[in-house]
């Protein structure tokens, strides 16, 4: 399948990732570099805390987004993403949960500085195997046009 270039990220426009399963173990140990709370490192707490068990943290969630984004069927010429305007958790991620990002155009424009570029702004949903949204976010993407020559795809 071919890439996708600003030209081709137009409203309406519907983007897919690849699956991912997040294991009991890598909850673990990304929380305890990046966020060590108790319900996120250890399994008894985590019971006792008001989820009734291990989650991962938020940040870890948003790292699988950026994951899913690379691991995506058509890759997206990404110059940069110039910032998250609205970001929400809506379920816990738990162990053994497999997740999958949707994504859909919302707004495109060109470029007014640069003819080479457009901004095409995307929400984003982060969905596991049940249908239940775990993370949304609405996300502006500097995307490179056709013509542009960037080589700026994700080697993922």
């Amino acid at each position: 399948m071919s890439n996708c270039y600003f030209e081709d990220a137009v409203v309406g426009y519907i983007t897919e990732g690849h699956l991912h399963e997040v294991t009991e173990s890598e909850i673990i140990e990304f929380a305890k570099t990046w966020d060590p709370m108790p319900f996120h490192i250890d399994l008894f707490a985590a019971k006792e805390s008001p989820y009734k068990g291990l989650t991962a943290s938020g940040a870890h969630v948003y790292s699988i987004f950026v994951k899913l984004a690379h691991k995506q069927e058509r890759k997206m010429a990404v110059i940069a993403a110039l910032g998250v305007e609205s970001m929400k958790f809506n379920n816990p991620v738990r162990p053994d949960d497999v997740l999958h990002l949707v994504g859909e155009c919302i707004a495109a424009r060109e470029s007014a500085s640069k003819s080479d570029r457009g901004i095409s702004t995307f929400e984003f949903k982060v969905v596991n195997q049940s249908g239940l949204t775990v993370l949304e976010l609405k996300q502006p993407l500097l995307l490179a046009k056709r013509s542009s020559g960037l080589d700026v795809f994700s080697k993922a």
